[in-house]
C-alpha cells in the first residue's frame, strides 16, 4: 500500500518540555486515520509538525513523499488543513473566503472560480456565497472552512476536531462530507474527542498519551484487546435509586454504572448476568423496557490506555 504519511522517531521539545516523544507511524493512501488522545497528549503539536507549521526537534516525517522539513512547499501543495480554531474570515463573504484561500494555495484565477463554485454547490452553500461568513451558523462556517482547505484539491486532508461544538444535524452533515471526500480518494487525518465518531469513520486509529503512541490498530481490533470489559445494559419501567445497590448483588456482576435511565452491569459472563436480571425482575415484579449485551467500546479502550 502507498504511504501518504511516514513518521519516524518524530520528537518536539518546547524548552525543557517534551511535547512529542519519538513517535513513529504510517498513514495509508485512501484511509480515514483517527488520531485520538486527551488534551495535552501532543496531537496538535504532531499535526503542526506534519503540516509544516512547527519544526521537529528530532526525527523525520514524509508527507505525500516529501520531507516536511526539507521540502515543505512541495508537501503543502498536496495537503489541506482545517484547524480546530476557525480560520474563516468572518468579515468576508463566503465566496471571498474561498477565493482568498485559493490565492494562498496558488490556484490560478479561472481555476479558483471553477473550484469555488464546485465546492459551494457540493457543500450546499452556493446560495449563501454573498453572505458574510460571520452571519452563518457555526456548522455552516465549519463547512466553509473545509471548502477553503479543499481549494487546491488536496490528496490529504487534516481535520482537527471538525465537529466540536456543533449540533447533531451539523455534525452529521460534516461526517457525511468526510465520507464523501474519502470515497472520492481523499485521505483523511482526523483528530476528535468523539469516540463514536472515530469508531464509525476511521479504518485505523492511533491513541496518543503523554507524547507517545499508546496503540495503533482498527477500532474493532483495539476493542478486542479488552474482552473482559463486557456489559449488560438494562432499563426498567420503574426507575429507583435503590435498584443500583440491588443489581450490584446479582451473580456475575462486577460493577454497575447508572447511564441516564439505564443501568450498565459490567461482567465477564453476560449470559449469567442476563439470567440473574430476569430472575431479579420476576422476583421484584419489575418490567424490563430494554436489555442488551454490549462488548467493550472504543471509549473503554481509550480510558484503559490513557490510565497506564
Amino acid at each position: 500500500m502507498e504511504l501518504v504519511i511516514e513518521v519516524k522517531e518524530l520528537t518536539k521539545y518546547y524548552g525543557p518540555i517534551l511535547a512529542v516523544d519519538h513517535i513513529s507511524f504510517n498513514v495509508l493512501k485512501g484511509e480515514i486515520f483517527g488520531f485520538l488522545g486527551p488534551n495535552g497528549a501532543g496531537k496538535t503539536t504532531t499535526i503542526r509538525m506534519l503540516t509544516g507549521l512547527t519544526r521537529p526537534t528530532e526525527g523525520t516525517a514524509k508527507v505525500m513523499g516529501f520531507d516536511i522539513v526539507r521540502e515543505p512547499k512541495k508537501a503543502k501543495k498536496k495537503i489541506g488543513l482545517v484547524p480546530e480554531v476557525s480560520n474563516v474570515y468572518e468579515e468576508l463573504s463566503v465566496w471571498d473566503n474561498l477565493m482568498f484561500a485559493g490565492e494562498i494555495y496558488g490556484v490560478p484565477g479561472a481555476e479558483r472560480k471553477r473550484r469555488g463554485r464546485e465546492l459551494l454547490e457540493m457543500f450546499e452553500l452556493y446560495d449563501r456565497r454573498r453572505d458574510k461568513a460571520g452571519k452563518l451558523s457555526k456548522g455552516l462556517r465549519r463547512r466553509v472552512a473545509i471548502a477553503m482547505a479543499l481549494m487546491n484539491e488536496p490528496e490529504l486532508l487534516f481535520l482537527d476536531e471538525p465537529t466540536s461544538g456543533l449540533d447533531v444535524p451539523s455534525a452529521r452533515m460534516i461526517r457525511n462530507l468526510v465520507r464523501s471526500l474519502n470515497r472520492e480518494g481523499v485521505t483523511i487525518f482526523l483528530t476528535t474527542h468523539n469516540m463514536e465518531e472515530a469508531n464509525s469513520l476511521c479504518e485505523r486509529i492511533a491513541i496518543m498519551n503523554h507524547g507517545r503512541i499508546a496503540a495503533i490498530d482498527s477500532p474493532e481490533n483495539l476493542k478486542n484487546t479488552i474482552e473482559s470489559s463486557k456489559s449488560v445494559v438494562v432499563s426498567f419501567s420503574n426507575l429507583s435509586k435503590e435498584l443500583k445497590r440491588e443489581l450490584e448483588k446479582l451473580q456475575g456482576v462486577e460493577r454497575v454504572i447508572v447511564e441516564g435511565d439505564k443501568f450498565r452491569l459490567y461482567t465477564a459472563d453476560p449470559p449469567t448476568v442476563l439470567e440473574s436480571v430476569f430472575r431479579f425482575t420476576r422476583r421484584e415484579g419489575l418490567r424490563i423496557i430494554s436489555i442488551n449485551t454490549m462488548g467493550p467500546s472504543l471509549e473503554d479502550v481509550f480510558m484503559m490506555l490513557i490510565k497506564r
